[in-house]
């Protein structure tokens, strides 16, 4: 169901679910479809659904990279596509997972920990000069979240990619 988009600037990415077969290949294939045609993919997350015949995949297309029209019909030529659907970004829930490994001193962990209690991050793994920390939120938190981590020194980063649903109509009053 497409719903017309609410006002604010226009979103950066196409935001494809794309429920396929879980079967062998089916990412390599849709993953080639974008090689051959030179769409650049942002971001991809894929995991099987509550049904194990099931995938659900969430591509992000940059907007620049390909009219969206044109992603679609070409992925809806592919045999293990089940359906695709659109996400807006002002009109979907977005999340994704971020894992860094930060430079952390005993005396600068609580200065970690104060940005971490920000954006409802916390310590997974501690070691003598480093910490592991992990966050999960909209991207642009995330961003927000490493460049707070920046001055104490990334040591590495590793993001899932988005995931997205569409967002649920409001419960009725009363």
């Amino acid at each position: 169901m497409n719903l017309p988009a609410p006002p604010g600037p226009p979103p950066r990415h196409h935001v494809l679910s794309v429920l396929v077969e879980n079967r062998a290949g089916v990412l390599a294939r849709v993953a080639g479809l974008f090689a051959r045609r030179g769409y650049n993919i942002f971001s991809l997350a894929v995991a099987p659904t509550d049904d194990d015949r099931f995938s659900r995949l969430t591509v992000v297309v940059d907007v620049e990279s390909a009219p969206l029209e044109q992603i679609v019909r070409q992925l809806d030529k592919l045999v293990n596509v089940i359906a695709i659907s659109e996400l807006d970004p002002r009109q979907s829930v977005e999340r994704e997972l971020v894992l860094l490994t930060v430079r952390a001193t005993p005396t600068e962990r609580d200065g970690i920990e104060q940005v971490l209690e920000r954006f409802d991050g916390r310590v997974l793994d501690v070691g003598e000069a480093e910490l592991t920390v992990t966050a999960d939120d909209h991207p642009t938190r995330l961003d927000e979240l490493e460049e707070a981590l920046r001055p104490f020194g990334i040591v590495g980063v590793q993001r899932t990619g988005r995931v997205a649903l569409p967002k649920l109509d409001p419960a009725p009053a009363g």
